[in-house]
């Protein structure tokens, strides 16, 4: 597809779902209408007009996706899909309900060459998941009960950005406690030149990171 020449109502959600609600997907390597649909389950980052959020890919096709996220979406609205730091792909949200749209690409791809680049991204040395842009304070708590405050940069499931004043070790564990009053287990992975990353033993709940809207002061 060049230029969405696809309608609409192609794009609504029984074409993205099983017609009894059992199946919220079409199988690896179905073919509808043409079209290939394929089974992902992958976190996005998707990026919208003054927002961001980490958001579920539910199946993906030649021509568009179905995303899961429960924050309000508007039929419409365009979306920036980073699925990778080098896969980003772009189209507007052609249905919205129950938690789920139905984006359509502005240009139509080859889902199966995607899939397979990214599966090798995974594998890669350095591969690290999507992470939300942030900038919100948070508390860091040592064993010993010493706290101290950290500004967020970047998060997330698994692990943290952040700027500090002091010195953290790397390998040392404590808890981070985000604004939210969100409370996890973490180590310090790295920390140089006032910047360092965390790693959380547990995952941040996805839900918690649809939009970064829920860190601002």
């Amino acid at each position: 597809m060049r230029g969405c020449p696809e309608k609409v109502e192609d794009m609504n959600p029984r074409r993205f779902s099983d017609p009894a609600g059992e199946q919220d997907f079409a199988a690896a390597g179905d073919r509808r209408g043409g079209d290939r649909y394929r089974t992902v389950w992958r976190i996005a980052k998707v990026i919208r007009n003054g927002d961001a959020g980490l958001w579920r890919v539910r199946n993906m096709s030649d021509r568009g996706m179905m995303l899961a996220a429960d924050v309000p979406i508007t039929v419409g609205e365009a979306l920036e899909i980073a699925l990778s730091d080098t896969v980003t792909l772009r189209g507007a949200v052609v249905w919205s309900d129950g938690g789920r749209c139905g984006v359509q690409f502005d240009t139509a791809v080859d889902v199966a060459d995607i899939l397979k680049q990214l599966a090798a991204e995974q594998r890669a040395m350095g591969y690290r998941q999507p992470r939300l842009p942030v900038h919100t304070q948070a508390e860091v708590v040592a064993d010993d009960g010493t706290a101290m405050r950290i500004e967020l940069v970047d998060l997330s499931q698994h692990g943290a950005g952040f700027v500090h004043d002091g010195h953290f070790e790397v390998g040392r564990e404590l808890d981070i406690v985000l604004a939210s009053g969100v409370r996890r287990r973490a180590i310090v992975r790295w920390s140089r030149e006032g910047r360092g990353g965390l790693w959380l033993t547990q995952p941040l709940d996805r839900a918690d990171l649809e939009s970064i809207r829920r860190f601002e002061a």
